[in-house]
């Protein structure tokens, strides 16, 4: 019965569809610019038999033409995945697994956070770029030749990097170029021979230090550092801007009793970890935590949970800075949440986007402290509302990684603190749809309107 309305998954997926092959792009470019060919090279070799292709949305229009081609070379079975769960440049593992691909291929732009589940190839968009003019524009910005400059670039323009290297090389003896920095054994890029490209990185380094940030590395001399110029400088108004309205949605964090946990990545390694950490970081602060996984948030998404005081992004660092202007409550990150709950953690220069460093043992964390200290019910005032609130008035369960809903009486201060989702559902007039199973009347079907919005052609009875 339940066919005759709707068709199965299998049937869905198995389905065969006639689609013309359309493509902007020339045929003969089409090799140069999606590197199929090594893309094939490393199908065969692997033995891999289903493959996901991942394109963003501006390179869709290829995306048959390059599927056709790979099937037609190494008889392999390709899935295109369109509409991706997260951000287009995080690998979508989880709608790989759904068509069970042994392996994925993802195209264009890329944040290069590290994956863990299936073998992964890179096929970076090559974007034209003009070397002279780039190295002009360079040596305007830097007059002087003995500046101390790292040069980072997109991935889309690492194909043209030597060029510009080699023009600015001689006249820049302190110059350093980064290199990509993708974490992993099960991934390849064409053209990049990850082993000879490592030695030959390491191999040159001497003493110097090795920096990874940003997806990328460098090497600086012994001593140097990118963070301590211990010079004064100039903001500009949008950087400054910027920055005033970050820490106003730290305030607001602090001053948040409910916190939602959006969970923004499936792929990056180790999102289940800091979803831990800040569950626990939350609850030691005296705030409720839920989790909600929903895709890409929108404003209309999480409009629908008003009882949410503030929401807490986990997403890989290009997609982590949201601009909550238009929401209905602020989006923080966990760097964010952080300093507006973990008092050993300050607001300073440095600014954190991958929570991999907020981790123990990356080179952000900051621990929690062992035990509650005796001043941790120490109050403070709101810069925002000037009213009067609490650090710490719920303890953390023993064997728990949530908060409990409890709320333990502190003995210097006693107050009212059941603002939790579940109390805000209790006084909402609308709670949900309910089933009223065995309360609701069996009817038949009836025919309903025809036509359009504006000129049905009749009503539907009941008869």
């Amino acid at each position: 019965m339940a066919e005759a309305f709707s068709s199965s998954s299998e049937m869905v997926i198995q389905r065969v569809v006639d689609v013309p092959v359309k493509t902007n792009t020339a045929p003969e470019k089409l090799e140069e610019l999606y590197q199929i060919m090594k893309t094939c090279d490393f199908i065969r070799q692997n033995r891999f038999e289903t493959v996901a292709l991942q394109f963003p949305d501006e390179l869709l229009v290829d995306a048959v033409a390059i599927a056709e081609e790979i099937r037609r070379n190494c008889n392999a079975k390709p899935f295109i995945l369109g509409d991706t769960s997260y951000g287009s440049c995080c690998v979508d593992e989880t709608a790989a697994e759904h068509v069970g691909a042994d392996c994925m291929v993802h195209y264009g732009s890329a944040c290069l956070s590290p994956s863990k589940r299936l073998p992964l190839m890179y096929v970076f968009e090559k974007r034209p770029l003009d070397v002279e003019k780039c190295a002009s524009a360079f040596r305007g910005l830097y007059p002087d030749k003995q500046s101390h400059t790292v040069i980072l670039y997109d991935v889309n323009y690492s194909h043209a990097i030597n060029d510009l290297l080699a023009l600015l090389s001689p006249e820049y003896p302190n110059l350093v170029a980064s290199e990509l920095a993708v974490e992993g054994e099960q991934f390849c890029i064409p053209g990049w021979d990850k082993t000879q490209h490592n030695d030959t990185f390491l191999s040159q380094q001497d003493n110097n230090q090795i920096i990874y940030q940003f997806g990328r590395r460098f090497s600086l001399k012994s001593g140097s550092s990118i963070t301590d110029s211990r010079k004064g400088r100039a903001e500009s108004v949008s950087i400054s801007r910027a920055l005033m309205k970050r820490y106003y949605t730290i305030e607001r964090a602090k001053d948040a009793k409910v916190v939602g946990i959006l969970v923004g990545t499936l792929g990056v390694a180790e999102y289940l970890t800091i979803i831990q950490q800040l569950k626990k970081t939350i609850c030691r602060a005296g705030k409720k935590s839920y989790m909600f996984a929903m895709g890409k948030p929108t404003v209309p998404k999480l409009a629908n949970f008003p009882e949410i005081d503030v929401f807490v992004l986990i997403a890989c660092p290009e997609n982590s800075l949201l601009d909550s202007s238009d929401f209905y409550r602020p989006v923080v990150t966990p760097f964010e949440m952080e300093v507006a709950c973990n008092k050993k953690r300050e607001w300073s220069e440095e600014y954190v986007t991958d929570f991999r460093h907020l981790l123990p043992g990356g080179q952000s964390h900051v621990p929690l402290a062992d035990q509650p200290e005796d001043n941790d019910d120490e109050n403070d005032v709101s810069l925002i509302t000037g009213a009067l609130r609490s650090r710490s008035l719920t303890s953390e369960p023993a064997e728990s990684s949530y908060c409990s809903s409890v709320v333990h009486r502190n003995e210097m201060l006693t107050r009212d603190n059941t603002n939790s989702a579940a109390s805000f559902l209790a006084e909402r007039s609308w709670r949900g749809l309910e089933q009223k199973v065995g309360e609701t009347p069996v009817v038949k079907a009836v025919e309903g309107r025809r036509g359009i919005a504006i000129a049905y052609e009749e009503e539907g009875t009941s008869s």
